[in-house]
């Protein structure tokens, strides 16, 4: 008996998959079987697509304010490195570019979340001044058709003293606590602000016992004036149109920043 041609019960047949001969099963694709042990049971899980939206707007949120804060950390860094090197005076005069004489740089210092407050408050502030140059015009054509010198140097008095002290004691303070997030400017700035109000407010009525006169282009002061002359009465009731539009707007930028300081804080 020859056994060297006997089949070895435990040799494994070779087979190649990948040959032409060969033929591979087909891999069944898993079903997609729901959770429990049975169909009447099952479980669904349902992500909500708002919380995901909402969880990547805070995020960019959370972005935007670390590059801003990261911007503020440069630029606090590049003005002491200026002091200390160079010692040259950073917060230098700036604006207006003609004749420079305050410093000013909103898209620069204030956090870009309320650099749109800021504009605001410098457009109130630039109505005041506006108010107060155009009051001057108008007294002054009133105390030419005679209505007295009296009022007119009361007018250079409101604009002399009027401009610097509105920028000092309520814009600058803003300025400031918009830029240092400082609590005790912004109560600086309340305090005065509403005074600014309340002497828009008086100034759009110029009563004649609170103020001499005339010297304010006020309502009462308009209708005085142009039953005598007509082109100061004119002058007068453009100045109570601007005193009225500065008082709106002053409203207006209390309660934005007033609602800005509640929600920041």
């Amino acid at each position: 008996m020859n056994r060297h041609h006997d089949p070895n019960p435990f040799d494994e047949e070779e087979v190649n998959p990948f040959s032409n001969g060969g033929t591979a099963a087909p891999a069944r694709p898993l079903a997609s079987e729901p959770l429990g042990f049975r169909q009447k049971h099952d479980a669904t899980v349902d992500i909500p697509l708002d919380t995901m939206n909402d969880t990547k707007k805070k995020e960019k949120e959370l972005a935007a304010w670390e590059a801003d804060l990261k911007r503020r950390e440069k630029d606090i860094k590049r003005r002491e490195d200026a002091v200390s090197q160079a010692g040259v005076p950073v917060d230098d005069k700036n604006w207006p570019p003609i004749f420079p004489i305050i410093h000013h740089d909103i898209a620069n210092e204030i956090p870009v979340h309320a650099q749109r407050l800021q504009y605001l408050a410098f457009a109130s502030w630039l109505g005041i001044v506006l108010c107060l140059v155009f009051n001057v015009i108008a007294v002054t054509v009133c105390w030419i058709q005679g209505g007295g010198v009296k009022i007119f140097f009361l007018a250079i008095i409101y604009m002399l003293l009027g401009c610097p002290l509105s920028y000092v004691l309520w814009y600058r303070p803003l300025y400031r606590a918009m830029r240092t997030d400082s609590a005790l400017n912004f109560g600086w700035f309340f305090m005065f602000y509403l005074l600014h109000l309340g002497f828009c407010i008086v100034a759009a009525i110029a009563p004649p016992i609170v103020f001499h006169g005339k010297s304010l282009t006020g309502v009462l002061a308009a209708f005085d004036v142009i039953s005598d002359h007509l082109v100061a009465g004119i002058f007068y009731f453009v100045g109570f149109g601007l005193f009225c539009l500065e008082s709106l707007l002053s409203l207006w930028v209390i309660q934005k920043i007033y609602l800005y300081f509640r929600g920041h804080k």
